[in-house]
């Protein structure tokens, strides 16, 4: 796992990098834990673009990952580490002893061969899946369920973990990526260590194509277009807004909080992100 750098014989490629793949074991995807992925170009039901700079990119097949990791008390063996265009992460293939063959978010330093498994009273060692009552205090998980059963929704992008910091009656403290402390009920499941690929955060794009076959599309700022098409556009000359910064739809942008009063979830947020 490393940053591989490119000669600057083309703009492009001047300040381009891009992961060198050393940990990846195969380059084809088990073809029977994969199904066809339909792009919406940002668009919701209704036809309409909700998400701007969205469309276009690279053909990609979904990966099937299991993330409730509810294969109890079956032992696995990792057959092979692959990419996954659809994460940041990489995933690992496991076959368990029944013949059974599941991917799950691949952890740092785990290696192909490695034993894993999930269940009540496994060793909180890396890969294993447990609840977060059984699992010791200080440890680094990721793959963590919200609500039991569920499956995983926190930590799983490249080098995410998250941090058990304490456990209360049927509460356990969770030190969040963002430094946010959130109760979890003790019942939900964790992946024992840190999410895998490290070094995503240091990669760089280097060219505007490579955001395109990621399917980004390029994004205009407001003051250069016109007032009918944003709230900063027109002036004469180069101004730079006249007003706080806003969306397109005139919500700011900086600092205004659009979250809705949700009683039930903010009793559990101990320590928010932004103090």
């Amino acid at each position: 796992m490393g940053i591989k750098k490119f000669k600057p014989i083309t703009p492009g490629q001047r300040y381009k990098t891009v992961s060198d793949f050393n940990e990846i074991t195969s380059d084809k995807p088990l073809k029977s834990l994969t199904k066809g992925i339909n792009k919406t170009g940002g668009r919701g039901a209704g036809g309409r673009v909700s998400v701007r700079h969205r469309g276009g990119g690279h053909k990609r097949k979904y990966r099937i990952i299991d993330f409730k990791r509810n294969k109890f008390n079956v032992e696995g063996r990792v057959l092979t580490i692959e990419y996954d265009p659809n994460r940041s992460a990489r995933i690992a293939l496991v076959v368990y002893t029944d013949g059974e063959k599941r991917y799950i978010i691949a952890p740092d330093n785990i290696k192909v061969g490695a034993k894993i498994i999930s269940g009540e009273n496994v060793k909180a060692v890396l890969g294993n899946a447990l609840q977060l009552k059984n699992i010791p205090l200080g440890t680094l998980v990721h793959n963590i369920e919200l609500y039991p059963g569920k499956g995983g929704q926190l930590a799983r992008s490249a080098g995410a973990y998250a941090q058990l910091v304490a456990k209360e009656g049927n509460y356990c403290n969770l030190k969040m990526p963002s430094s946010e402390v959130r109760k979890i009920l003790n019942t939900c499941m964790a992946t024992v260590g840190q999410v895998g690929n490290l070094d995503n955060e240091n990669v760089s794009i280097g060219k505007a194509g490579r955001s395109r076959w990621l399917g980004k599309r390029p994004k205009v700022r407001g003051v250069a277009m016109n007032p009918v098409d944003h709230p900063h556009g027109g002036g004469e000359g180069k101004t730079s807004g006249g007003r706080h910064p806003v969306s397109p739809t005139g919500i700011p942008t900086k600092g205004y909080k659009t979250r809705k009063k949700k009683k039930l979830s903010n009793k559990f947020i101990l320590s928010r992100r932004k103090k």
